[in-house]
């Protein structure tokens, strides 16, 4: 049995009749939650499930697939989330490219490909290493084909240790869970209150977009811990979201300083995380001041070790961001020469063996810790000048007015997509940047579509 199943069986024994689990009008106790996971892991280990066994999870938000996610790690096996608001196509992609041999939805399991050897193991639970496989989750590729990232338990458990430390976490914290099971962001609101006593509250789809809805649910539920993008964060804020009790966590995407001093005056606490999937979801942490100067993704959870190299992984002030340690992944599923590529020998390492994940992330050394630049490979050219997106749309979020903005390139023109009003965006954004990095076309919309992760849908902005 992986840990994560024994942490939570811990608690559940601990308290039974505490509440884990909100969703909706349904409260499940640690108790009823255990009993569900007992339950499918004997359905499960009875289907063949167990080491080497992969198992979609494709449900919808409710306390079912966080008991099916516990299952499966309970019989030995390895989940895959699936997300139902994708296409079937792209489901149907990320069953095929993964070979999962289950797949178990709200309505029934269903065998794809389990060996006859496998099957009626009347529910016999396998011990799984720290070094197993906990889950697999799809993240999108430059070629357009998703590449699926394996986790180990040990790498799983190492995350939640440093994030209980940090937050102190315990009985009292109720976190909202608003990240689709396909995120990886849902690792920490999900498994973190349950090995630590502490209770869920989830979201359903439509509200884990609409902001005046969540703030309604934080609320009503007394919600402590929220985790959330700066995208999100913006829509929670632009709904009147003051709670000063509330420890407010952000991450996946870029944190300006204007959204930063916003929220920090909104929460008590207020801690910016970065990390990549490929290394198990948070790497480093920082606590934002009440009047941040700079931003800084701060320093890497105990077992973790960031450097800052240049292009011969040699120690740099400015350079990619490449993260070893305990938290790196085994790398892509079924794609040896792309792990390869981005998952490289450590030279800092002190076993042999040991390996570097190169990020793709450009960074400096800052005063506050390590400080996030731009994506190496969101670098583009406009009429001969090469220009960093993320450089035109910092200047952009930083003028008054100005809520959310991202930078594109249509054809040879540069374009803003901006939620606010700044009559005289150009000309101010002339004052800071070369005339070839001021948005030739600027458009004014009500929202920036977002994707399922609540990240802003980049490729959805060619529609506008």
């Amino acid at each position: 049995m992986g840990a994560l199943p024994l942490l939570f069986e811990k608690q559940a024994m601990l308290a039974p009749d505490r509440v884990a689990l909100v969703s909706g009008a349904n409260r499940v106790t640690y108790g009823e939650l255990r009993a569900s996971v007992d339950e499918l892991a004997v359905r499960l280990a009875e289907a063949g499930a167990g080491p080497g066994i992969l198992v979609g999870i494709l449900a919808r938000r409710s306390a079912f697939p966080v008991a099916a996610m516990l299952a499966v790690l309970k019989t030995g096996a390895t989940y895959l989330p699936l997300d139902p608001s994708y296409p079937q196509a792209r489901i149907e992609l990320m069953l095929a490219d993964s070979g999962a041999q289950l797949l178990l939805t709200d309505d029934a399991l269903t065998s794809r490909d389990v060996p006859a050897s496998r099957q009626r193991r009347e529910g016999r639970f396998a011990q799984q290493s720290l070094h197993g496989c906990a889950y697999v989750i799809y993240t999108s590729g430059s070629t357009g084909r998703p590449k699926g990232v394996m986790v180990d338990h040990h790498a799983v458990i190492n995350l939640l240790d440093g994030m209980s430390d940090l937050l102190h976490s315990g009985p009292d914290d109720v976190w909202l869970a608003i990240a689709p099971l396909s995120f990886d962001m849902s690792v920490i609101e999900l498994y973190l209150p349950l090995i630590t006593g502490g209770r869920v509250v989830i979201a359903d789809a439509r509200a884990a977009l609409i902001g005046k809805r969540l703030v309604e649910l934080i609320d009503t539920e007394g919600v402590t811990h929220i985790q959330a993008t700066p995208s999100g964060w913006r829509v929670l804020l632009y709904a009147g979201f003051h709670r000063p009790e509330v420890t407010a966590l952000t991450g996946a995407e870029p944190l300006t300083i204007a959204l930063a001093k916003e929220l920090r005056a909104a929460v008590g606490r207020l801690i910016n995380i970065y990390g990549p999937t490929e290394a198990t979801v948070w790497s480093t942490a920082w606590d934002v001041p009440e009047d941040p100067g700079s931003i800084s993704i701060g320093e890497p959870f105990p077992g973790v070790r960031v450097h800052v190299v240049d292009d011969r992984l040699g120690p740099a002030e400015q350079g990619e961001l490449a993260i070893g340690g305990v938290g790196v992944s085994r790398g892509y599923l079924g794609r040896p020469a792309l792990t390869a590529d981005r998952f490289v020998p450590d030279p800092y390492g002190d076993e042999p063996g040991t390996r570097l994940y190169l990020t793709g992330d450009l960074v400096r050394r800052g005063p506050s810790g390590v400080e996030y630049l731009h994506r190496a490979d969101t670098q583009v050219k406009v009429r001969g000048h090469r220009v960093e997106l993320g450089e035109v749309e910092s200047a952009m979020q930083a003028l008054p007015g100005v809520r959310q903005a991202v930078a594109a390139v249509r054809g040879d023109t540069l374009m803003a997509f901006v939620v606010g009003r700044c009559p005289d965006l150009r000309p101010r954004l002339g004052r800071v940047l070369p005339a070839y990095m001021v948005p030739t076309r600027v458009i004014e919309v009500d929202d920036l579509p977002m994707t399922p992760n609540g990240k802003v849908d980049r490729s959805a902005l060619k529609e506008l």
